[in-house]
């Protein structure tokens, strides 16, 4: 069985997205509180999302996790913090959904040359926004079921698909990758997958059939 990593370098991508990572691990304060093990174990040319709410400890995290990721390979994106970013040296931005509805202008500002910036979405019309705020890609979501937000209804492989092929930036899936779920995303012209439980819960080169079906 492939592993996800695997999955991911097989992905029908348009050229035009060579440059992007094909796996993201995202770090959660309460499923995943040291992401250090989880980050050794992801290949060179990946990236994470660093999603850490303790203000107290969140500089001093994020100067951590940027010299780990500078020594193995890997971009590191800051989450809703453009001036944490810049204070890490970090390699881009992380935008959650409601920023770009309500217009904040202030990441751009503060955008450096070189920055990989990333949003989430969960609709058509959060693609959309992410398009005209001038985001490098969507992570999209849920595709699938997610044990982290059991009531959300899952976009599915074949909606996810339609929303990939009408959106004019490239398009993460998130959300219940894991196991069998990423081989059934193969031919959706995703630029990558992004996880928790999927990467952190077992090595990005365990077999695919053996990773969780958590997000």
């Amino acid at each position: 069985m492939a592993t996800l990593a695997e999955v991911a370098r097989r992905l029908n991508w348009p050229h035009g997205q060579r440059h992007l990572p094909r796996l993201i691990l995202m770090t959660d304060p309460e499923r995943l509180p040291d992401p250090l093990a989880a980050i050794a174990r992801l290949p060179r040319g990946a990236a994470v999302i660093l999603r850490h709410a303790d203000d107290r400890e969140r500089a001093q995290v994020a100067a951590r996790l940027a010299a780990t990721c500078r020594r193995r390979g890997l971009r590191l994106l800051i989450a809703a913090d453009p001036h944490l970013a810049r204070a890490c040296a970090a390699d881009g931005l992380h935008l959650p959904e409601r920023s770009l509805r309500h217009g904040s202008g202030v990441w751009r500002r503060l955008r450096r040359p070189g920055w990989l910036v990333t949003a989430a979405a969960h609709s058509a019309a959060a693609i959309a926004a992410a398009t005209r705020a001038g985001v490098d890609a969507v992570l999209l979501s849920p595709v699938f079921p997610t044990a982290s937000h059991p009531e959300a209804v899952p976009l599915g492989p074949v909606r996810f698909a339609r929303l990939v092929r009408a959106s004019r930036i490239p398009v993460y899936a998130l959300g219940g990758i894991g196991g069998a779920a990423a081989l059934r995303l193969k031919l959706s012209g995703a630029a990558g997958f992004a996880a928790i439980g999927g990467l952190a819960d077992g090595p990005a080169q365990a077999s695919a059939a053996g990773l969780s079906s958590r997000p």
